[in-house]
């Protein structure tokens, strides 16, 4: 179907699939940030267990170093922020190329005369 359509249609297209990876790539690296700041949320809980005066270790590299109670604390604690800063802005991100998808989907279909209905989704779908 592709050759059929017109050179203006065919680069929408292309855009729509260069957006619909985008949106793909955006997804996975939410999904990561949001399991890594689950993982730090859940290690800092962890920590609110521990007496201050216990002896602890923090990776550096392949090694185990130990550490102080506030320093594993606050490096956790600031590990939450950024990732929570890390997921809002994938949000953001997410959002931004799904309004852009559906806006560059829209123009194609006008272009098109309204004949591509049958599209499929945005790039979530």
């Amino acid at each position: 179907m592709q050759g059929n359509l017109p050179p203006e249609a065919q680069e929408k297209l292309e855009q729509l699939q260069d957006l619909q990876e985008k949106a793909q790539n955006v997804a996975t690296q939410k999904q990561q940030a949001e399991q890594q700041l689950s993982e730090a949320e859940t290690a800092l809980d962890a920590l609110g267990d521990i007496e201050e005066s216990t002896t602890m270790y923090r990776e550096v590299g392949e090694l185990l170093v130990e550490t102080e109670y506030d320093n594993a604390h606050d490096d956790l604690d600031e590990k939450v922020s950024d990732l929570e800063v890390r997921v809002e802005t994938l949000q953001k991100q997410e959002d931004r190329v799904q309004e852009q998808f559906e806006s560059l989907q829209e123009e194609l279909q006008d272009m098109l005369g309204g004949a591509g209905g049958a599209m499929g989704g945005g790039p979530g779908a």
